[in-house]
């Protein structure tokens, strides 16, 4: 296995779970919450800024031109004069390209597709399901409460959509950014992580 996989994921499909079984699957590293330890240490950062960034990103263009604050919209400005989001948003993508450089990985969410864009030996990977199936999981697997699970999965996807659509400058959900996307709904997580398999070719 030579290739660096990248994995997008609507919440409550088992994305995580998937790049994990992955992962052990070809014997390579696993980067989720892993990545956030390791920017921290490198940046300087507390950890609470890198999970807290998702929280704080806006797709409003009104909101970014008046703040000036868009990462590659304002690089002539230099790195002093960008806001503290978007500091956290430059360190994480820089431990992202040097974790990329260590050898085959997978990586979930953090626009980690993005930033590797110019890589030729990445693969990125979306896992899709229903709402159906995601409530399901997220009660079971998260011990969401049943009534107010719904609300959880549309406020999460809501923030990754904004955190990715604000810092990528394109939908989370336009499917055409990926190398193939997944329904775990359908296949299941275990027939999910075959299908990718088969799909690397090994």
């Amino acid at each position: 296995m030579d290739k660096v996989i990248t994995i997008g994921r609507q919440y409550g499909s088992g994305g995580r779970e998937i790049g994990e079984k992955l992962a052990k699957r070809y014997g390579i590293p696993f980067y989720d919450n892993e990545l956030i330890t390791r920017a921290a240490k490198e940046s300087g950062f507390a950890e609470e800024s890198f999970q807290n960034a998702e929280d704080k990103a806006t797709n409003s263009l009104l909101y970014s031109l008046a703040m000036g604050i868009n990462v590659y919209g304002n690089q002539d400005f230099g790195f002093s004069g960008l806001s503290l989001d978007d500091r956290i948003f430059l360190a994480q993508s820089n431990v992202i390209r040097k974790i990329a450089e260590e050898g085959p990985c997978v990586i979930v969410g953090r626009c980690a597709d993005y930033v590797l864009k110019e890589r030729e030996d990445v693969v990125n990977i979306f896992i899709s399901a229903s709402m159906d199936y995601r409530l399901k999981r997220a009660i079971v697997q998260y011990g969401l409460e049943e009534k107010k699970a719904a609300g959880i999965i549309l406020k999460n996807d809501k923030r990754r959509g904004n955190y990715y659509n604000y810092h990528v400058g394109e939908k989370w959900t336009n499917l055409n950014n990926y190398d193939l996307v997944v329904r775990s709904d359908v296949m299941g997580i275990d027939n999910a992580v075959e299908c990718i398999c088969t799909y690397l070719g090994k």
